[in-house]
């Protein structure tokens, strides 16, 4: 039995390029606290989907998928973080405005706290518990021996995903500090807390 690689990698990319909250939150980071938070963010992402990644391949991220109630527990938290971060980057868009922007100020956060922001919005979005028990299986061969295969697929989604959001967070990173205008960056700010509030109420009120 073999997995499906070559076509598994052409719907793994267009559902990298879909923006979503891990998008949104690696933007957020890197306008408002640079390069190495940025990264350091995009790895806490890629780390949240190896959970994802062994949970699926040993069947605990079935159970998520199967259970109504795991689900939208685990989606109101997700949304409750995603909207949390988005009232923190709007909190910190009116300070900027006053004076020095977040980035070069004390209230800007670091790598530690730009991984542990990335890995537990990856983990609270129970959407990703469903990509991997409803549309990786479609991708592995039939038969009983089911875990290497899905350890493949799942690791490839994870080497994809972190180099992708990395050279993201790079070119975001280099975009803010272009835009180095207190008015610019304050607008910037509150975009990206808007677009995280967003999605953290899309989340709360998807269904399966």
């Amino acid at each position: 039995m073999a997995a499906n690689v070559p076509a598994f990698l052409g719907v793994a990319a267009l559902v990298l390029i879909s923006p979503g909250p891990d998008t949104a939150l690696v933007t957020k980071n890197a306008l408002m606290h640079g390069r190495s938070t940025a990264l350091a963010t995009s790895l806490g992402v890629a780390a949240g989907l190896l959970v994802w990644t062994l949970a699926s391949a040993l069947g605990v991220a079935a159970v998520v998928h199967a259970s109504a109630t795991a689900f939208t527990a685990l989606k109101l938290l997700g949304a409750v973080y995603l909207m949390w971060l988005g009232i923190q980057a709007l909190r910190s868009a009116g300070h900027g405005a006053a004076g020095t922007p977040a980035l070069a100020g004390g209230r800007g956060i670091g790598p530690r706290r730009g991984f542990r922001q990335g890995l537990l919005s990856n983990l609270a979005n129970p959407k990703i518990a469903v990509f991997f028990t409803s549309l990786v299986p479609q991708f592995v061969g039939s038969g009983s021996h089911v875990l290497l295969p899905s350890l493949l697929l799942g690791g490839t989604f994870v080497v994809m995903t972190v180099t992708w959001l990395s050279g993201y967070s790079l070119l975001a990173a280099k975009a803010g500090d272009l835009l180095t205008r207190p008015r610019v960056k304050t607008a910037l700010d509150r975009f990206t807390g808007c677009v995280l509030i967003g999605f953290g109420l899309r989340l709360a009120t998807e269904r399966r």
